[in-house]
């Protein structure tokens, strides 16, 4: 079989030798390409099922919106990451509305749902897959519930500074203080507080769009 998705396919997929001709034709033929800018909403919770998500390039972000409107991260998508929750069809023991944007521009590929779904339920390989991501994803969502829960906002916002450097390999972090707010579930007047007291603790130095790590010990000690 000759698709451009082919070795993407293999690289993401640990079912794919399990897979018949046929239906590794059907996957490749029902895939395609899609790119969206910061901000641009990719799936809207009660829209029909979008299908399964792989992240090409860029970074995405699996929010709830609260009945007053409030939004809540419930885990971030970088590169070569896949996303099921958009999938919700084919997951059918998700009954909540998952909402997904992009976080920067981004490149996505999408398998249809229903070529998908169909595959699920013929291959149990893939079924096991799928089952065992949702399960990664909803410790995922756990922790961003025992961080909102249980944990004071300044070691909140260490932990999500420690983990952007990280993630980056680099100790700038290029958000503005309304884009982390939003990535955190929080208001942007409280991280302009909590950024502002650690400036002043010389753990951060702050400009526009922009923070640079200067103590990471300390920001450590937070935690």
């Amino acid at each position: 079989m000759n698709s451009p998705y082919t070795n993407l396919f293999i690289k993401h997929f640990p079912f794919w030798e399990h897979l018949s001709q046929r239906e590794k034709e059907l996957m490749a033929e029902n895939t395609e390409s899609a790119s969206f800018k910061t901000g641009e909403m990719l799936y809207g919770g009660e829209e029909d099922c979008a299908g399964i998500i792989i992240v090409e390039t860029g970074q995405l972000r699996a929010y709830m919106l609260s009945e007053d409107g409030r939004d809540i991260t419930l885990y971030r998508l970088f590169e070569d990451d896949v996303c099921v929750m958009s999938a919700s069809c084919v997951l059918e023991a998700v009954t909540f509305d998952v909402f997904i944007e992009a976080v920067t521009d981004s490149s996505i590929l999408v398998i249809n749902s229903k070529v998908f779904k169909d595959i699920v339920k013929q291959n149990i390989h893939v079924d096991e897959y799928m089952y065992r991501l949702a399960t990664i994803r909803f410790s995922d969502v756990m922790w961003s519930m025992q961080q909102i829960l249980f944990m004071s906002f300044d070691k909140r916002l260490a932990i999500f500074l420690l983990e952007e450097t990280e993630k980056n390999s680099s100790n700038e972090i290029k958000f503005t203080h309304e884009q982390i707010a939003k990535l955190m579930g929080s208001a942007r007047e409280v991280v302009t507080r909590m950024l502002k007291y650690f400036s002043d603790e010389g753990i951060v130095t702050l400009s526009r769009g922009m923070i640079t790590i200067k103590d990471k010990e300390k920001l450590k000690k937070i935690i």
